[in-house]
């Protein structure tokens, strides 16, 4: 048993992914502040295929942090495994805008919906160690 429970696998894991979610959340964001904006290309976050990687090889990805004194890891050590990409599949407006409305928010819809769910699982992590550390007291 790992004498580090804040630093497991599986906790490092999620939090990477909700990292991940929100960059794609802020993506998104951008995409539809920009519907209107001539010549805008309409960019992605794509994490989950090296996050994938990263867990199934055994590595442990790094902690998204804002201060080099919190949890592990360095201030924006997501970027190796989030890239901005074009968003594929957009077709060109005749203003050259890529951003399909519809799209976009079917995307932050699903976004949410993933970050959420990821956010409870950590928050039933910390749960449980809050009860180990209290020994099921309250």
């Amino acid at each position: 048993m790992s004498m580090r429970p804040f630093e497991s696998t599986t906790l490092r894991g999620l939090t990477a992914a909700l990292g991940g979610l929100s960059q794609r959340q802020r993506a998104i964001a951008a995409n539809i502040a920009n519907v209107d904006t001539p010549f805008y290309q309409a960019v992605d976050v794509s994490f989950e295929s090296a996050l994938q990687q990263a867990l199934g090889s055994g590595a442990t990805p790094a902690l998204v942090t804002t201060h080099a004194n919190h949890l592990g890891g360095s201030p924006g050590s997501l970027e190796a495994i989030a890239t901005r990409t074009s968003a594929p599949g957009t077709a060109r407006r005749n203003d050259g805008n890529t951003v399909d409305l519809d799209r976009e928010m079917a995307r932050l819809a699903e976004t949410s919906l993933r970050y959420n769910a990821i956010a409870s699982l950590v928050s039933a992590k910390y749960a449980g160690l809050r009860t180990a550390i209290n020994e099921g007291r309250r």
